[in-house]
């Protein structure tokens, strides 16, 4: 049995339907033609993100900055370690080769 796939948009309208509370929920589900569990699934879904989309785009920018900040750094640590061993391998490279020539 495959899974009905839903549009945002729909999803979007069921849920201002079920927010708006004019109608039941077996009355937005019938209207729409979903299961009720749907209809609670995205009015709950709508108003739990809310918040995030009156939320201010500066601190959703901030959290993003430094997501990416811990990132580099992160890896500019992972590269400074793989440049000290090279580092520390060429010259043991170096020394063996001025002896073998030396010798």
């Amino acid at each position: 049995m495959k899974r009905k796939k839903y549009s945002k948009e729909l999803k979007s309208k069921v849920a201002v339907a079920a927010i708006k509370g004019h109608k039941t929920v077996n009355e937005i589900a019938s209207e729409f033609s979903v299961h009720p569990s749907m209809v609670n699934r995205w009015e709950k879904q709508a108003l739990e993100s809310m918040a995030d989309i009156f939320g201010s785009k500066r601190e959703r920018s901030t959290r993003e900055m430094e997501a990416e900040k811990d990132r580099l750094y992160q890896q500019i640590g992972k590269l400074q370690v793989e440049l000290d061993w090279l580092k520390k391998i060429r010259g043991i490279f170096c020394r063996q080769y001025i002896q073998t020539a030396l010798h």
